[in-house]
Parts: C-alpha cells; structure tokens; sequence
C-alpha cells in the first residue's frame, strides 16, 4: 500500500459520507478533498517534541504509541469555501464555522478511524492517537500534536497564531494514524518551523480575544475566549478568526 492509495481512498470517504455534509445549513460541505503526507515514525523531530519550548515532555512519540510503528500518516482537511468565507466577517464566529469546528471534528475522527481500518485490513498494525484512550491534554496542551505531527510530515509551517500553514492555506483541521506499515517519508519543502508566515501581522488584527502579537500567541486568553464561546452557542463553540480573512486562509502567502 502507498500513501496515494490512502489519499485517494481518504477523498472518496469525504466525498460519500453524509458526516461531511449538515443538511440542517442546506447541505454545507464542511470540507474540500484532503492532503496528506508521511513522516518516519522514528524521525529525530517527534523525540524534539518533548523539549519544553516545543510541546513538553508528556508527548509521547510515534514509537510510545506504538512499539512497532514505521510511519505517521497525517492529512490536513481544508475547509470548504462556504464554511470560510462566512467566518470572514468580524464579530461572533459564524454559524458555518462551528458547525465546522464541531461536525467537522465527528467527520475528522471518522476519517481516522477509516484509514486506521482500511491499514489494519492490509495487515499493519494502526493506533490513531486522538481515539486513544491513553490520550490526554495536560494544562491544554494534549500528549499528541497532531499539528507537529503534520509539520514532521512535510504538510506546512507554523503562523503567528499557532496554525499550520499547508499548501491549502491554514483554515481546516488536521489528524494522523500511526502505522506499523513502511512508507516514502514525504519531503519537507522547508527548513524552518515558521517558513511561510509572512509575519503579516492579519491574525493578530482578526483576533478577538487579542491573544496574538508580533510574539506569537498566548493560549490562555484564547481558551478564556472559546470558553465564552461554548457557552453562548452550546453544544458548538469554536473562533477561527485568526485563519480566515487573512493572507495564508486558503494558500501559502506568496511574500518571499
């Protein structure tokens, strides 16, 4: 199995599922055909993971999760024009994108479980971290990054506002399967962790919390922030400003 057999089999499943679709927003596709990307389970960045500028030492490498991991597969799931051009507007976050932010993350899980499924039916052996139950988040910060994760793997670079920038822009969600199956790692086309912001300074102005500067971002007036946000709009919450309405929402920024 080749990780383009996975990425076509992943697109088929976001195209027929009903999950990606909310038929109670006039059948809003929440979102557009994956990305995905392979990083060796024993690359020397996951083992950076727990240094405390990174993410801190309860983040627990591929080869933790699983003893005989070879690769991690990781796909970015961009979200679809409609769920982002209505979170453009300043204010509240858009309906659209909490359904997104929801919905979107049921749709995300199933697309791990799928791919988990369709590799252990092939014969190698998956732990998808997320559904774990040995995952866990420890001062809001989980014990699997599945934005490290794709960074390793080749899929984008940090923004200022702490989202992964893909080759499909910052506005999705991202997931991962571990796998005991051997893949082509995918190369990395860049050198340094925050190489396609273009430090604009966007996010920063889109933030409504003003949780972002020239720094980066300060997670917890952001979590202060979405908490108000679930409260007001339970069962969804979510924000997203940061990611659209700004230059790498949909692509990466053409500055260099």
């Amino acid at each position: 199995m080749r990780l383009e057999n996975l990425a076509a089999a992943a697109t088929d499943f976001l195209r027929e599922t009903p999950l990606n679709r909310v038929a109670e927003l006039g059948g809003l596709v929440i979102y557009d055909p994956p990305l995905l990307a392979a990083a060796a389970a024993d690359d020397p960045l996951f083992t950076r993971l727990k240094d405390t500028d990174a993410v801190g030492p309860h983040h627990l490498s591929p080869l933790e999760w699983l003893a005989s991991a070879r690769s991690v597969v990781s796909f970015f799931l961009p979200f679809s024009a409609a769920v982002r051009t209505a979170n453009r507007r300043p204010g509240l976050p858009a309906t659209e994108w909490l359904y997104g932010r929801v919905e979107g993350e049921m749709v995300n899980d199933a697309l791990r479980r799928f791919l988990a499924e369709k590799l252990a039916a092939a014969g190698h052996q998956t732990v998808v971290p997320a559904l774990d139950p040995r995952f866990a988040v420890i001062e809001r910060r989980s014990n699997w990054s599945e934005r490290h994760a794709a960074h390793i793997a080749g899929l984008g670079t940090f923004s200022l506002s702490c989202s992964l920038i893909t080759a499909r822009g910052s506005a999705g969600r991202v997931g991962s399967v571990i796998t005991s199956l051997a893949l082509e790692p995918t190369p990395r086309p860049y050198t340094a962790s925050h190489e396609y912001c273009s430090k604009c300074g966007a996010c920063i102005r889109r933030c409504p919390p003003q949780a972002i500067d020239e720094a980066g971002k300060r997670h917890p007036p952001c979590a202060a922030y979405l908490d108000t946000v679930r409260e007001r709009f339970k069962p969804r919450y979510g924000c997203g400003k940061c990611q659209t309405g700004v230059p790498c929402e949909e692509r990466i920024p053409a500055w260099k």
